[in-house]
């Protein structure tokens, strides 16, 4: 299979049989994530030689100049798709099978989770998973231990509370908190 078959059959958010094709795949990727992920987190690297990782890791080759703390956790790589100007805190782990897009300026606090895969509800599929992509707009703050559900839009310029569970798209220009994640207040 060819990575760019892989992305294709994640962007249409169809249900991956364990054991499929696709399935396998993924656990390909997820072995090379694993060695560069390891490489990254286990020494230390200049900000250069982190950007270059991140090439490595993404296959993304005008991979922007990017700011980041690892330790950095991902178990595909291939499908996060950085803007400019991004800055990823440290403890960070990006489940990007089913695509994580990523606005210029962003802030990524420490420990956020972005997982963009579920399980079918059924017992007997539940290992099946159900890819969706997390898309978040340009000069958004994502605060310390925030996780973003499959399948939301945060719009530009919001900011999402430390510690937030985020289940629904959020709106341009607000700040959300709590469990799950909602509206405080709007920003000018």
């Amino acid at each position: 299979m060819e990575l760019k078959e892989f992305l294709a059959k994640m962007d249409t958010g169809e249900e991956i049989e364990a054991g499929s094709e696709y399935h396998l795949y993924m656990h390909e990727l997820s072995q090379e994530a694993l060695r560069i992920t390891a490489e990254m987190n286990n020494t230390y690297h200049s900000p250069e030689e982190l950007t270059t990782l991140m090439r490595r890791l993404t296959g993304q080759t005008d991979f922007p100049v990017f700011g980041l703390f690892p330790p950095f956790y991902t178990d595909c790589g291939k499908n996060i798709h950085f803007g400019k100007n991004i800055f990823v805190n440290s403890g960070c782990h990006f489940q990007d099978q089913g695509g994580i897009w990523i606005g210029d300026n962003t802030l990524i606090g420490h420990n956020a989770v972005l997982a963009t895969l579920n399980h079918d509800p059924d017992p007997a599929k539940r290992a099946n998973l159900i890819p969706s992509r997390i898309v978040i707009g340009r000069d958004v703050w994502l605060g310390a231990n925030v996780t973003v559900l499959p399948g939301v839009t945060i719009g530009d310029g919001a900011i999402v509370a430390a510690g937030a569970v985020v289940t629904k798209d959020v709106p341009p220009n607000t700040v959300v908190g709590g469990v799950p994640a909602k509206v405080i207040k709007w920003l000018a």
